[in-house]
């Protein structure tokens, strides 16, 4: 045996230790980095919300120790935490009529929004018509139009025809606007669909009615969800077109909270309970639903 093939076996027994003492050191370096990555996360999460605990304690503080200190007072002295703010918040008419007034534009927007978006993205993506695909591009191009524009012509078709300053012309500015976007979406997720699977359905004898009821709804839960909500999220928390076209008399919460501005003074008394309990619904349908936001906005708009 030649000194060559004495010394191999040493060699690879020397190479192990170090080989494994390097694969030691890789993993304590990968388990570092993932734990900075982990707290650089999460202070990056507390400074985002920041601003929303502020105004969460800052709505349980008395006028006079807000305009005593900011609201980081109370981390030390929780005993001013009064819920007084938001029982004469509650007792105003104004605001409760205004969060009503909130629901009934937010809810039909959406509903439409979702019902006739649906329609037309099947139509889109599995309907042969004459002009679909130019058609489906103008629905595109509508995408980029701007909300401001048609202020002034919206307002004065609808003063002509008696929708202005009426719940039911804010529910029809907010369905027109929010529908190119949720044709988009959903045609484009519908195209995905498995023709085969179509054509099953029609061998079995489906209408295309009961096509889409039966095959295609089920298949695009995660769109549709992700879809009502950012729309939900858009028309309660929208304050341009409710000041423009809303009742005055019964404006939603985002006007009703602008109004109840005063003209002297700090009212952030009135001002931090109303905004973050106009908050507490889009959170919670936010946070309740975030993966199928997720989902459905990245399956429908990246496929």
């Amino acid at each position: 045996m030649s000194a060559a093939a004495q010394t191999r076996p040493e060699a690879r027994n020397g190479a192990r230790p170090a080989a494994r003492a390097g694969s030691r050191a890789g993993r304590l370096a990968a388990g570092a980095a993932a734990g900075a990555l982990r707290v650089f996360l999460v202070l990056a999460a507390l400074f985002w919300l920041m601003p929303t605990l502020g105004l969460l304690i800052s709505s349980f503080l008395s006028p006079t120790d807000l305009n005593r200190g900011g609201w980081w007072q109370a981390l030390t002295a929780p005993t001013r935490l009064t819920a007084d703010n938001y029982e004469r918040l509650l007792a105003n008419d104004t605001i409760t009529g205004a969060l009503l007034s909130t629901v009934a534009i937010a809810v039909p927007a959406t509903l439409l929004v979702v019902a006739l978006g649906s329609l037309a993205g099947y139509a889109f993506a599995w309907l042969e018509f004459p002009g679909r695909d130019w058609l489906f591009l103008i629905v595109v191009g509508l995408l980029v139009v701007p909300v401001q524009v048609a202020l002034i012509p919206v307002s004065e078709l609808f003063g002509a025809i008696g929708l202005f300053e009426t719940t039911a012309g804010v529910v029809l500015f907010h369905t027109a606007f929010g529908l190119p976007f949720a044709v988009f979406l959903l045609r484009n997720f519908f195209a995905e669909i498995p023709r085969e699977l179509l054509e099953a359905a029609r061998l079995d004898g489906a209408g295309e009615l009961r096509l889409f009821a039966r095959v295609v709804l089920p298949l695009g839960g995660p769109a549709i969800a992700s879809l009502a909500i950012f729309q939900f999220l858009w028309v309660w928390n929208d304050m341009l077109v409710a000041l423009v076209f809303a009742d005055s008399a019964n404006p939603p919460i985002t006007v009703a909270l602008q109004q109840q501005v005063r003209q002297f003074g700090n009212n952030i008394d009135v001002l931090a309970p109303g905004a973050f309990l106009s908050m507490v619904v889009p959170l919670l349908v936010f946070f309740a639903f975030q993966r199928q936001f997720v989902s459905g906005v990245m399956a429908g708009a990246v496929k």
